[in-house]
């Protein structure tokens, strides 16, 4: 009982951080617009965001195998609310100090990129065994509902109260979040520490002494950066084919509902050979990709949309499923960050080549030639012996005992 009402008790503080996470979404960049700083401004203060998760992700890691995770979620927490009360403060005076903004926003996300893995190390110990695929199913489908909820609300109250009151909600979020975490009694087992960099090696060969991570981590590493092409051009091809900002606020909402129907039949579907199946579900993403090139109509896409969501969740819920069953706790940390940094590497290398891309070739083009690659990302992955043997057989975790 125990560690069910931890999982409920976490749960909880992490839905209202997400939802947070959309205010804060949404404030930032009616707050630099606003402020006379535009895009240019805006996307330097994403980028900031972004280098801070790629220095920070591998380190925090380290620190999620090395201390009690929830220790490492308070301090990130608390960190991270210092940050967006800060934001808060500085467009409430009505000073925009775009160097100010820059250091806080690299703060508060290289403390979030210490507190990923620290949960990621964390979950396995709030559930039975026999619960995890649930539990990270339901995870899954509660962040899903936040990115969709959070920037709904946040758009009403930034519109009603101003940007300020965005920040200041997000802040109040890492609050609940924190004092969810202090709350938690179950604890990990730590055993002696090694110097930092022989620590990181050492989470690396966890990951290259088994094909089936390994293989998946470089797919996903191609897989990214072919999505984050495709999920730049589909916000173009949505305003200026398919009717502007009002489908491409449907299409987010086919695209949250796709997630929703993932994780609800992953907390239900439980293969024997579960990452095998995540694979397969995978290969419905293109299908979304597709949809704006062929038919190109409003319905396929919003149809494409539930459909390559469903499958990409599904996925999501099988890859961390295996993780857990087959990696050992303590180097969960370690393995979980890994396998991040190759989504914050590849997906901005996507971003940046959209434009290039669709200008040298046509977006249709670009979208089929990425569509196509999402494909062979995920279908090489079946070519794995480890990726198509793999069933579960999950690692005990006798860590996982009540303060």
């Amino acid at each position: 009982m125990t560690r069910i009402s931890d999982f409920r008790l976490l749960a909880a503080g992490q839905t209202l951080s997400w939802v947070g996470n959309g205010f804060q979404t949404v404030a930032l960049a009616v707050a630099v617009v606003r402020s006379g700083g535009g895009a240019r401004d805006l996307g330097l203060v994403m980028a900031c965001s972004v280098m801070a998760m790629l220095a920070c992700t591998l380190f925090g890691g380290v620190w999620a195998d090395r201390l009690q995770p929830q220790r490492v979620m308070v301090v990130s927490d608390l960190v991270r609310l210092c940050c967006a009360a800060g934001m808060a403060a500085m467009f409430a005076a009505g000073d925009y100090h775009l160097l100010l903004l820059c250091a806080l926003a690299t703060v508060s996300a290289g403390a979030g990129s210490f507190f990923s893995p620290a949960m990621i190390a964390l979950k396995p110990l709030l559930v039975p065994v026999e619960r995890r695929q649930a539990a990270n199913a339901t995870f899954s489908m509660l962040q899903t509902g936040s990115a969709v909820a959070g920037p709904a609300l946040g758009g009403l109250t930034v519109a009603a109260l101003g940007a300020p009151a965005g920040f200041a909600v997000n802040a109040a979020s890492f609050l609940a979040s924190m004092a969810a975490a202090l709350l938690l009694r179950v604890r990990a087992e730590r055993g002696p520490r090694a110097p930092m960099f022989r620590e990181l090696a050492d989470g690396w060969r966890e990951v290259s002494s088994r094909d089936w991570l390994v293989g998946g981590l470089f797919g996903a590493t191609a897989y990214h950066i072919a999505n984050g092409v495709i999920l730049v051009l589909v916000q173009v091809v949505a305003i200026e084919r398919l009717g502007g900002a009002t489908s491409a606020g449907f299409i987010a909402s086919a695209e949250g509902l796709g997630g929703l129907i993932g994780a609800a039949v992953a907390m239900r579907l439980k293969p024997r050979r579960l990452l095998r199946a995540g694979w397969l579900t995978l290969l419905l993403m293109p299908l979304w990709a597709l949809a704006y090139v062929w038919p190109a109509e409003l319905v396929a896409v919003l149809a494409g949309a539930v459909i390559g969501y469903a499958g990409l969740i599904y996925f999501d819920v099988a890859w961390e499923t295996a993780i857990q069953d087959n990696v050992p706790h303590r180097a969960l940390g370690r393995v979980g960050a890994w396998d991040t940094v190759t989504s914050f590497v590849a997906m901005p290398v996507g971003n940046v080549l959209a434009g290039p891309l669709s200008h040298a070739f046509g977006i249709d083009r670009v979208l089929t030639v990425c569509a196509a690659v999402l494909f062979v990302a995920a279908l090489s992955q079946l070519l794995i012996p480890g990726t198509r043997r793999l069933t579960r057989a999950p690692v005990p975790v006798p860590a996982a005992v009540p303060a």
